[in-house]
């Protein structure tokens, strides 16, 4: 049997207030939140430490956040700042060992079991490099596994001093995973969700270590062929790899929330016009194509219609998804009009150009020629470096 591994699970502590207070100092030690403006249907996507200690949480409605605290300053400077911050400290990271799994902006796991030290000093030094090239805050969790090394990051930061960032440090010796898992609520597992932590509790079932010692058979009645998984994660073990290579895009898709309720089929299709070149832009960013197009549309009252069309061919032009995207619109919309709250659209059926045997048809070759160039241009200058007729138009009413 191998030696135990060594991994760490990288949080940059409340990474969007953390860049913003570089990019506006003033904001240091004050209540704000990242977000959009309130009445426009916004969820607050991150907040300072003292908003916090006032109640207000990631995912909150904006108006509620406000109704807490009157004088929350909202910010939102742009994601590209965040991008910027994330990839210097990912570029960190990597340099340390390339078993490196990122897993969104602001989090990545670590495989350092190469490296002779011991995993504190290792996240202690990583933590300071990090400070020194970014001036980022973060914290780490350390185990034998990917799971208890998340679930130490979270209770590390639970134990850290409140009111300010965490930058903590938190390791699980090896061997001791259930011994740690065993007495937190069991909803701090993999897998258990708000729903499912309930039909637990309704069985008596409070803690992690609960979970452990119930039999297999048990839990078959709950989590069916995912028994075995659940309860081996109960008791610490998980042996699922750090994978530097991202899993390949099952689909690639844009939503917009409107801030109010939308009746005007016209401003509806201009809204799949712009959704079906942003698609696509992404699509040809990843050299991807793909053969299903679904066009989702959410009513006032929540309920959710969704429509898909395959074609015959693989696809990533902006021309083809939005004719297919309005076909979809037709077949909703003439059928029951309402006041539209939410509209999407996604192309899936995703694979690599460099898979297929073919790129697109000759009759395709004229938009791919243009579509190129204007990609070339906006990669160069922004997005906003070219715009339709339309949207002129509009600008200039």
């Amino acid at each position: 049997m191998g030696l135990p591994r060594k991994i760490l699970h990288v949080d940059l502590d409340a990474f969007f207030c953390a860049v913003e207070e570089q990019l506006n100092p003033a904001l240091k030690g004050k209540a704000f939140a990242v977000g959009g403006e309130p009445g426009h249907r916004s969820v607050v996507s991150s907040c300072s430490y003292p908003a916090r200690k006032l109640g207000i949480h990631s995912a909150m409605p904006m108006t509620q956040a406000i109704r807490i605290c009157p004088s929350l300053v909202i910010v939102h400077s742009g994601f590209h700042f965040y991008q910027e911050k994330s990839e210097a400290v990912m570029a960190v990271l990597r340099n340390w060992t390339p078993l490196m799994e990122q897993v969104s902006v602001d989090e990545a796991f670590l495989d350092v079991s190469d490296i002779p030290d011991e995993s504190r000093l290792i996240a202690l030094a990583i933590q300071s490099e990090i400070h020194a090239k970014t001036s980022l805050p973060c914290s780490f969790g350390a185990a034998s596994n990917k799971l208890v090394a998340k679930v130490a990051n979270t209770v590390g930061k639970k134990q850290a001093k409140k009111g300010t960032y965490p930058n903590s440090i938190h390791c699980i010796e090896n061997g001791k995973e259930a011994e740690f898992l065993s007495p937190l609520p069991v909803g701090e597992l993999w897998g258990i969700g708000d729903k499912t932590e309930q039909l637990l509790q309704n069985r008596g079932i409070y803690r992690i270590g609960q979970l452990a010692a119930w039999p297999v058979d048990q839990l078959k009645k709950i989590f069916g062929k995912n028994a075995v998984e659940i309860h081996e994660r109960a008791n610490g073990i998980d042996t699922s790899p750090v994978n530097p290579d991202p899993a390949p895009a099952k689909s690639v898709s844009q939503e917009t929330t409107f801030f109010h309720d939308m009746t005007d089929e016209a401003a509806l299709r201009k809204k799949i016009l712009q959704q079906s070149e942003q698609v696509g832009f992404r699509l040809r960013q990843m050299n991807l194509r793909g053969d299903t197009v679904r066009l989702k549309v959410r009513w006032e009252n929540f309920v959710t219609i969704s429509r898909q069309v395959k074609v015959g061919q693989k696809v990533c032009q902006d021309s083809v998804i939005n004719e297919l995207a309005q076909k979809l619109f037709s077949e909703i919309w003439t059928h029951d009009p309402r006041p539209v709250r939410l509209i999407g659209l996604a192309v899936s059926g995703i694979e690599d150009e460099a898979e297929q045997l073919s790129f697109f048809q000759p009759s395709s070759e004229k938009e791919d020629r243009l579509l190129q160039a204007i990609d070339q241009i906006r990669n160069k200058y922004g997005k906003k470096s070219l715009k339709r007729g339309i949207d002129l138009e509009k600008e200039s009413l």
